[in-house]
């Protein structure tokens, strides 16, 4: 039973006792001066539980939820109807209160949502191996940089323009420090540049990356790339939506190496940006690099199917220099919603789900052209997502029409990427002929 000191005199003592007199003291032998003098937090009164409640309500209230307004967002986070069956389900307390499988004998029904996880969304990339989940898209794509890497060993990661802005700043980030370089490849119209693409590949090029559709929503040429890749001896990384693949090829089908995705679609909330779900997926020669968890099914010595933890390469498993990354949990609640959204809908589900998506964006895509002061920005084909110039700020497109109940779309302006007077605009099953005549009713109307 730890003791605690309740009085000053008792808290005296106990200080004194490790050498200091005061806590100040304390403290001041391991924060910087700097950062000791400045620590005064202006912090507001302390307010009763009833008080706080209020003060929640009426800060939530000020933000405008996919609720009260019909969205057109996307760039990697999309608004999908979540069958009710699903949470159902993952608030069942055994699911999610439980963190994540140490003691394989115990956690049973724990792996075996996973492993039916693994296998569904190998059967969905057309991938070999899935691991038991990443963080989010972002980090598995940076993990695939890193495998890509260490099993090439070679020093060059190419990643098109083309691809979500953020995953390309994360991948960035995992890598400085390290001996390897993240060179950009440039954009035409919209789509990789294969002209810059074939002056930029050379022996160091550990893998290129490939989007599709690309953050921009346009279908890329996955077949050149590819082969482009596998040419120079370096490794494919495709970057998947995972919605697209119910009409689209897969990661598999295009001969990709190693499949990424963000899982969120598969009826994950948008939740203000997370928590996501990470995909990843290769082929077998990659397993014993690929990084998490991964979960086995086997029998035990009854003669039982049993689960277990396999091919562990966790750090937390094996000495931290032979680990293949620092990952060292997976998003099984996460996980385990994407089994039950993909268990519920089944083939025909999810190739209706793309079916509307691709129906949507093109309705749309028809109707806003004929509006004054909005043009289409590119010409190629897409599969739920577009992009249109404005001859207004698309910021304040945003604010007049969020104030309509209607989110129009994203402002790409914040990403440096050359389209500044552009909104980029998503569709879903939520976002039908009435949701999209009555954004072409207000974008008409500003």
């Amino acid at each position: 039973m730890t003791y605690i000191p309740n009085t000053d005199t008792e808290r005296k003592e106990m200080l004194k006792v490790i050498g200091v007199e005061s806590f100040e003291e304390l403290f001041s032998k391991a924060v910087p001066d700097a950062l000791w003098k400045n620590s005064h937090f202006d912090l507001p009164d302390a307010l009763s539980e009833p008080e706080i409640d209020a003060m929640m309500s009426e800060l939530s209230s000020r933000n405008l939820s996919t609720s009260q307004a019909v969205s057109f967002m996307g760039a990697g986070i999309y608004n999908h109807y979540i069958p009710s069956a699903v949470n159902a389900l993952i608030f069942r307390s055994e699911f999610y209160t439980a963190y994540t499988p140490y003691q394989a004998e115990v956690s049973q029904g724990t792996l075996q949502s996973i492993f039916e996880y693994q296998t569904m969304i190998s059967e969905l990339m057309g991938m070999e191996i899935s691991n038991a989940s990443m963080y989010d898209g972002a980090t598995a794509c940076a993990e695939a940089a890193l495998l890509a890497a260490s099993h090439t060993r070679r020093s060059k990661i190419l990643v098109p323009r083309t691809v979500n802005p953020t995953y390309l700043d994360i991948i960035k980030t995992y890598l400085y420090g390290l001996p390897i370089d993240v060179i950009t490849i440039p954009a035409t119209d919209g789509l990789v540049d294969t002209n810059s693409l074939s002056k930029l590949i050379d022996k160091q090029t550990a893998a290129i990356f490939i989007q599709q559709p690309n953050f921009l929503g346009l279908l890329e040429d996955v077949d050149s790339i590819i082969d482009a890749a596998k040419n120079a001896g370096a490794l494919s990384v495709m970057i998947a939506d995972p919605v697209s693949l119910s009409l689209l090829k897969s990661p598999g089908e295009y001969g990709a190496d190693i499949a990424v995705a963000e899982g969120q679609p598969l009826g994950i909330p948008q939740a203000l940006g997370g928590p996501l779900l990470g995909i990843m997926t290769v082929n077998k020669g990659l397993v014993r690099k690929l990084p998490g968890r991964l979960v086995g099914k086997t029998v035990d010595s009854n003669g039982k199917t049993a689960y277990c933890l396999t091919l562990q390469t966790r750090e937390q498993h094996i000495r931290r220099d032979k680990a293949t990354s620092n990952i060292c949990t997976n998003q099984a609640l996460c996980a385990l919603t994407a089994t039950i959204y993909l268990s519920l809908l089944g083939t025909k589900g999810l190739k209706r789900l793309g079916e509307l998506c691709v129906e949507n964006s093109h309705y749309a895509f028809d109707r806003i052209k004929e509006i004054d002061g909005f043009a289409p920005t590119f010409d190629a084909p897409f599969f739920r997502e577009f992009v249109v110039e404005t001859s207004a700020k698309p910021s304040s497109i945003i604010e007049k029409a969020s104030s309509k109940g209607i989110l129009p779309g994203i402002d790409l302006s914040q990403f440096n990427i050359g389209l500044d007077h552009c909104l980029m605009m998503a569709f879903t099953e939520l976002t039908g002929r009435k949701q999209v005549d009555k954004l072409i009713q207000v974008l008409g109307e500003i």
